[in-house]
C-alpha cells in the first residue's frame, strides 16, 4: 500500500459463602482440612494462542526475499504472507504483453523485473518460501488504484495474475526448471489479496467471490479486530495502533510510518530513533493483546527498506522475540483462518 490514508469481557465472581468449620474426626486436625477454593473447583478456561501476522506488499526484491526468510527460521519458523506483484514476473522485455484495466500496454506503477535472470532468482526464492510455510498471495499486478474498477477489471486483473503466476518458468526460458506442483499451486495456491493502497471498492470483494479467493486483506481497523465474514471472503484489517510521543494512531504499517517520520523521504541519520519509535509502538500493540483479548495482530511491510531499514528491523527485533513464546503463533493469513474457525466452532455433542 503506497498511501498514508488512513469489546470487553467482564469476570463475575461470585463470593463464596460463609462457612461453618467443618467437623473433625477423632485424631484429624484442623489443618489437615484444606477446603476447595471457586478456583479449583471452576479453573479459568486456558488463554488461545496470540496470533501475529506478518505480511509484505509487492515481494520483488530478491535480496529482501533472502532476508525475510532467514528472519522467518529464527524467529522459530515463523510464517509470513507475501503479497506479489505479478509484473515481477514479467521481465521489461515483455512489458508490453501486459494491461491493466483502462491503462495503456505496458504500463505498471511498479516497474518490471530488469531480467529474466532476476526473474529466475525470485521464482526459485517464491517457490522455496512456498515450501517452507509462508503463503504467497495476490497484490494482482500492476499496483493500480482501483477504487472505480468495476468487478469485471477486477476479475481481468486477477485472471492476468493466475496466467503469468502459471506460466512464469516458461515464459522466461526456463520451464525445464518448473517444480513439480508448480501448476497447482498457481491454480490452487494463492488463497486472498491485498489491493494496492488498500483501496478495497465493493466491487473488489465481488469478484474475490467470484474467483474463489477465501480471504482479502485490504481494509484498515480502528484497532486489533477479528476478521469479519463477508459471504465466503474472510475480510482482515491491518490495525490502527498508537505510535510516538503523543501515541497518535496510525496503520501498522512500514510505509505509513515512512511518511509520518520523515514525510517520505529518507532520512538515514534517524533511522536507529525511527526504528525505536516503530518498535515500541508494535511491541506495545502486541502485548496489549496479548496480556488482554487476544485478537490476532497484523503489521504490513513493504520490500523496501525505508529510512534505512528502520522499520524491518523493528519487524525483526519483534518477531525473534515474541514467536518463540510457547503461547504465540506467527502465521500466514489462511492458518489464522483456520486456527480462528477452530476457535468458533460448537463443542461436539
Amino acid at each position: 500500500m503506497l498511501r498514508s490514508s488512513a469489546i470487553l469481557s467482564l469476570a463475575f465472581f461470585l463470593p463464596l459463602p460463609l462457612m461453618a468449620e467443618p467437623l473433625q474426626e477423632a485424631g484429624q486436625t484442623a489443618d489437615q482440612t484444606t477446603p476447595i477454593t471457586q478456583e479449583q473447583a471452576a479453573p479459568a478456561p486456558e488463554k488461545p494462542k496470540q496470533l501475529l501476522l506478518i505480511s509484505f506488499d509487492g515481494a520483488h526484491d530478491n535480496a529482501l526475499w533472502t532476508k525475510s526468510r532467514d528472519i522467518a527460521r529464527r524467529a522459530n519458523n515463523a510464517h509470513f504472507t507475501y503479497f506479489l506483484s505479478c509484473t515481477t514476473l514479467i521481465p521489461r522485455s515483455a512489458s508490453k504483453g501486459y494491461q491493466a484495466p483502462g491503462k495503456k500496454a505496458g504500463r505498471s506503477n511498479v516497474g518490471f523485473a530488469p531480467t529474466v535472470e532476476d526473474v529466475t532468482t525470485r521464482l526459485d526464492n517464491l517457490w522455496n518460501a512456498h515450501l517452507e510455510g509462508h503463503e504467497i498471495g495476490s497484490h494482482v499486478c500492476g499496483h493500480f488504484d482501483g477504487k472505480d474498477w468495476s468487478k469485471a477489471d477486477w476479475l481481468s486483473e486477477f485472471s492476468t495474475f493466475r496466467t503469468t503466476l502459471a506460466n512464469a518458468w516458461k515464459a522466461n526460458g526456463v520451464g525445464d526448471k518448473e517444480p513439480q506442483g508448480w501448476q497447482d499451486f498457481a491454480a490452487h495456491g494463492i488463497k486472498g489479496v491485498r489491493a494496492p493502497y488498500l483501496s478495497a471498492p465493493d466491487s473488489l470483494v465481488e469478484a474475490e467471490k467470484a474467483f474463489g479467493f477465501t480471504f482479502d486483506a485490504s481494509l484498515v481497523t480502528k484497532g486489533p479486530a477479528l476478521p469479519k465474514q463477508d459471504d465466503s471472503v474472510t475480510r482482515f484489517g491491518l490495525p490502527l495502533i498508537p505510535e510516538g510521543p503523543q501515541s497518535r494512531r496510525i496503520i501498522g504499517m512500514d510505509y505509513n510510518l515512512f511518511v509520518r517520520h520523515s514525510a517520505g523521504i529518507d532520512n538515514p541519520s534517524r533511522s536507529g530513533e525511527f526504528e525505536e519509535r516503530t518498535y515500541a509502538a508494535f511491541k506495545a500493540a502486541f502485548e496489549d493483546q496479548y496480556n488482554g483479548e487476544r485478537i490476532p495482530v497484523q503489521f504490513g511491510f513493504h520490500f523496501v527498506e525505508m529510512n534505512a531499514g528502520a522499520y524491518w528491523r523493528a519487524m525483526e527485533r519483534l518477531v525473534t522475540d515474541v514467536c518463540h513464546r510457547t503461547d504465540v503463533a506467527c502465521v500466514s493469513y489462511s492458518e489464522a483462518m483456520d486456527i480462528l474457525a477452530k476457535r468458533q466452532a460448537p463443542p461436539r455433542s
